[in-house]
């Protein structure tokens, strides 16, 4: 029974009372009766006055509490006159501007989060209460490579990959280092914090990939300058030499000119292979800057094929073209992207001994260059390394061709990755020809 109810039976009970007694008095003393009568009136009057004093403050409040329930924080109440109530008006109004001030500033704290998160180079996986992933922002797409739709709901354990061996075990407060293929390296690391009282727990991933390739170059690239100038110093002034010892063939026996002319040759020959040997590490150090303009990548791609052509007949290995329709123009730098493709063929058809096969594919959008062989595959012990500067599996390999490949990639902002799957037995070399800020 609400409170309303009750004042009105209480005041109705009385009335009926005073009623009774006034009609009581009505025959035995009439001025009793008209005593009773008056006080009938007059409580009845103040009755309903206070009836109406007290039902204002009821609905004000119940108003108030149901604008507050529905998060209304623009309800506001004027002045009546009466001071309790005043008073009681003058708190609600204040409150509802406090709530009103801070519900605006939550709001834009959280809009302005949210924009920053957004727009953060960190990859953020917010976790929910069962450590699942509720939330992603478009830098972690990106880093995993999947859209936010296929990574809502998923514990990061159940990722693809080494993201999910990572993740998986990750412990707050031990960030751990992120190797993909070689050349993509990230940094995680989880946090906590606190949503209504409970603790909840996110992962930061930073990419890596630029700084230690930068630090990696100021590391050897200082030592290769020093080495090149000393050895070129040192093979041009031997070879000048040399070449000058000829003029003493015609002086020696003729059984005797031959060898020493034989000798020389040799030493000539030498000297310049290693100069030509320190000059494809000088090159890898003096890579220019892109200069991009809209090339045909199919052609790129055929022009390719041609400079291997021969070397492939010899070796019964087939090319199998999967092109999409049309020419397809992308924005680079036409002599070097061609140099990172031709190495990159020359990787494939190395894979191979005898009699295998090679395919070339594309795609328009997004534009894409697939080169696949049906070679043994990368062991996974080398997968990691695979781009490290001068680190190669092959007896006279320089270790350079894909650290190579890797900067002239990396200078145009492409995507790449080079990876072998077991069914069916492929290595494939991928390139996104698009940089990441336009994806």
């Amino acid at each position: 029974m609400s409170l309303r109810t009750k004042y009105i039976l209480f005041v109705v009970f009385v009335h009926l009372a005073i009623a009774a007694l006034a009609w009581q008095f009505r025959a035995a003393n009439t001025m009793l009766f008209l005593t009773t009568e008056l006080l009938l009136i007059v409580t009845a009057v103040l009755s309903v006055q206070l009836y109406q004093g007290f039902v204002r403050p009821l609905n004000l409040i119940a108003a108030g509490t149901e604008a507050i329930r529905a998060r209304d924080f623009t309800m506001k109440f004027l002045p009546v006159g009466q001071d309790e109530m005043d008073q009681l008006i003058d708190t609600y109004n204040h409150m509802i501007d406090e709530l009103r001030q801070e519900r605006i500033s939550q709001q834009e704290k959280s809009f302005l989060l949210e924009r920053l998160i957004a727009a953060s180079p960190a990859g953020i996986l917010l976790l929910n209460f069962d450590g699942h992933i509720e939330a992603v922002n478009p830098a972690a797409e990106r880093y995993l490579h999947l859209p936010g739709a296929q990574l809502l709901g998923q514990p990061p354990a159940a990722l693809p990959g080494e993201w999910g061996r990572v993740l998986g075990a990750l412990q707050p407060g031990q960030p751990q280092v992120v190797q993909l293929s070689g050349v993509q390296t990230y940094r995680a690391s989880a946090s906590h914090f606190l949503d209504r009282g409970f603790t909840r727990y996110f992962i930061l991933l930073e990419e890596l990939t630029q700084e230690l390739i930068r630090q990696e170059k100021q590391a050897y690239e200082k030592l290769i300058r020093m080495m090149s100038h000393e050895i070129n110093n040192s093979i041009g002034a031997v070879n000048s030499i040399l070449q000058s010892f000829h003029h003493y063939a015609p002086q020696l026996r003729d059984d005797d000119r031959a060898d020493f002319t034989e000798a020389l040759e040799v030493s000539v020959n030498r000297s310049t292979h290693l100069a030509n040997f320190i000059a494809n590490f000088a090159n890898l150090v003096r890579l220019p800057e892109p200069s991009p303009r809209p090339t045909d990548v199919h052609e790129l791609l055929r022009s390719t094929c041609r400079l291997l052509q021969v070397q492939s007949e010899k070796r019964g290995i087939r090319w199998h073209w999967e092109l999409a329709p049309g020419p397809l123009f992308v924005s680079l730098d036409a002599q070097q992207l061609e140099q990172a493709l031709l190495n990159i063929c020359k990787n494939a058809l190395e894979a191979i001994d005898h009699d295998g096969n090679v395919w070339v594919r594309t795609t328009a959008r997004p534009p894409v260059v697939v080169i696949e062989n049906d070679g043994p595959g990368i062991p996974a012990d080398v997968q990691s390394r695979l781009f490290t500067p001068f680190f190669s599996t092959k007896r006279d390999g320089q270790g350079i061709g894909l650290t190579m490949i890797r900067d002239i990639l990396l200078q145009h902002g492409f995507a790449f990755s080079l990876v072998s799957r077991p069914e069916p037995a492929r290595t494939a070399f991928t390139i996104e020809l698009q940089p990441a800020g336009r994806r």
